[in-house]
């Protein structure tokens, strides 16, 4: 596996939960961290010192395209080259299907998914640009298993995925495009009713970390581009059952 010291990755969503532990994963292992961020400053700046190795803040509203166009042309501009990107940037809300509404679709669906090819579609140019490299697209248990509650999250999940599948071959040989699934990983909600029931179902009974997610997304980072197109669950075992 390749190293990625002196690598240039952009982790989008960066600043706070799972994005905050890959990105300082990654920084770890090398890399020099582009951390984007949409409302978090503070947040992100205190991880760019923590990261060190150069690390930068890029602030965008990933709702808007040009606002993308304008976060990877800065990136170009402040450090010239891209050799990988994670688009961990994501939005989840609950709603009961009949009272879901174009605007929760839209708010979901923006980021979710939009999003993430806008991102794809900018990023993929730079790495090709910087002689190639790596995406990887964090999508979901939801986008695998069906959640009654969560119908326009799991649908943009889902969408992430088959996306991440076709974009593997719309952007070979260059570019490696694969996909990390987490399975249930909590932060402040750890002890909710919802958490511990899915735990409970969890064939390795235990709820999964971000650590744990963001060993997936440095091995995609580091592999072989012969290794793309794939989508890997980091649920302890819960989407087979």
């Amino acid at each position: 596996m390749a190293t990625l010291s002196g690598r240039t990755i952009l982790v989008t969503g960066a600043a706070r939960r799972i994005g905050r532990d890959i990105a300082l994963r990654l920084a770890r292992e090398g890399a020099r961290v582009a951390i984007h961020y949409g409302g978090s400053s503070t947040e992100a700046e205190a991880l760019a010192g923590e990261c060190g190795n150069g690390a930068e803040t890029f602030q965008a509203n990933l709702e808007s395209v040009p606002e993308i166009v304008r976060l990877f042309d800065n990136v170009r501009r402040r450090f010239g080259t891209l050799h990988g990107l994670v688009n961990n940037a994501a939005r989840f809300t609950k709603f009961d299907v009949m009272e879901i509404t174009e605007a929760d679709w839209d708010f979901i669906h923006s980021v979710n998914l939009k999003a993430v090819f806008f991102c794809c579609q900018q990023g993929a140019q730079l790495i090709r640009d910087s002689g190639g490299g790596h995406i990887v697209n964090i999508s979901s248990l939801g986008g695998i298993r069906p959640w009654a509650d969560h119908v326009h999250y799991c649908a943009s999940k889902a969408g992430v995925i088959h996306m991440t599948r076709a974009l593997s071959i719309a952007l070979a040989p260059e570019i490696s495009v694969n996909s990390v699934a987490p399975g249930v990983i909590p932060f402040d909600e750890a002890g909710s009713p919802e958490i511990l029931r899915l735990v409970a179902q969890t064939p390795a009974a235990r709820a999964g970390t971000a650590d744990e997610i963001a060993d997936a997304v440095l091995f995609f980072l580091s592999a072989s581009t012969f290794i793309t197109g794939q989508i890997m669950a980091v649920d302890g075992g819960l989407s087979q059952t």
